[in-house]
C-alpha cells in the first residue's frame, strides 16, 4: 500500500476539527467569569458599603490590578495552546504585572499603622477569603483544561501554569468585589495565597493529559 492510500485511510473516518479562535475562547472566559459575579451577587455577596467603598483607592487598586493581571494571565493562556506558541515570555510579563502590584503591600491604610500585624492579616477570614478564591476558580479552570485539550501545546507544563494563573487571578477578581478588607496586606497575603494554590493544582492536574 502506498503511503498516500495508507493517509487516505486513516484519515477517511476522521471527524472535522472546529477551526481555534482566541477570541471565541476569550468570550467564553469573560461570559463564565461574569456568570460567576452575578450569581455571587444574586446570593447577597457583594460587600454592604460598596457604594462608599467604590471610591476608595485601595479598592480601586485591588481591582485595577487583578482584572490587569486576569486579561494578561488569560491571553497568555490561551496562547498558549497554539503548537508555536512560547509561553516563557507570557509567563514573565504576567509575574512582573504581579510584583508590580504587590508593592502595594508598603501602602498601609488611615488607622492600620498601630495595628499588630496578625490584626491585619486576621488569618480566620483571610482563610476563608483564599478558600473562596480557589473554588471560583475551579469553573474557570476547568474551561481552560478542556481548551487546552482541544488544542495542541507543545508545552503543557508551561501552558498548565498559565492556566492556572488565568483561573486564580479570575477568581481573584470576582471575589474582589465582595470581600470586605481594604488593607493592602490582607489582600496581597491571602490573594496570592488562593491564587498560589490554583496554579500549583493545575500545573500538577492538567499536564498528565498529555504526553510530555
Amino acid at each position: 500500500m502506498s503511503n498516500d492510500a495508507l493517509i487516505a485511510e486513516l484519515s477517511s473516518g476522521l471527524a472535522p476539527v472546529q477551526r481555534r479562535s482566541a477570541v471565541r475562547e476569550g468570550a467564553l472566559l469573560l461570559a463564565l467569569c461574569g456568570m460567576e459575579l452575578a450569581l455571587f451577587l444574586a446570593m447577597g455577596a457583594m460587600r454592604p458599603d460598596m457604594s462608599h467603598a467604590a471610591a476608595s483607592p485601595y479598592l480601586m487598586w485591588r481591582v485595577g490590578s487583578l482584572a490587569l493581571l486576569a486579561v494578561t494571565a488569560c491571553a497568555v493562556a490561551i496562547r498558549s495552546f497554539s503548537p508555536a506558541a512560547r509561553t516563557r515570555a507570557g509567563l514573565t510579563l504576567a509575574g512582573a504585572l504581579a510584583a508590580a502590584a504587590i508593592v502595594g503591600v508598603f501602602v498601609t491604610p488611615t488607622g492600620s499603622a498601630h495595628r499588630a500585624l496578625l490584626d491585619r492579616l486576621d488569618p480566620a477570614s483571610g482563610i476563608v477569603c483564599a478558600t473562596s478564591i480557589v473554588v471560583l476558580s475551579l469553573p474557570i479552570m476547568a474551561l481552560l483544561g478542556a481548551l487546552m485539550r482541544r488544542a495542541a501545546p507543545t508545552e503543557p507544563r508551561l501552558s498548565a501554569l498559565a492556566a492556572g494563573l488565568a483561573a486564580g487571578t479570575c477568581g481573584a477578581l470576582v471575589f474582589a468585589f465582595c470581600c470586605p478588607y481594604n488593607d493592602p496586606l490582607y489582600a496581597v497575603v491571602w490573594y496570592s495565597i488562593g491564587c498560589g494554590a490554583v496554579a500549583a493544582t493545575a500545573r500538577w492536574c492538567l499536564p498528565r493529559r498529555f504526553r510530555l
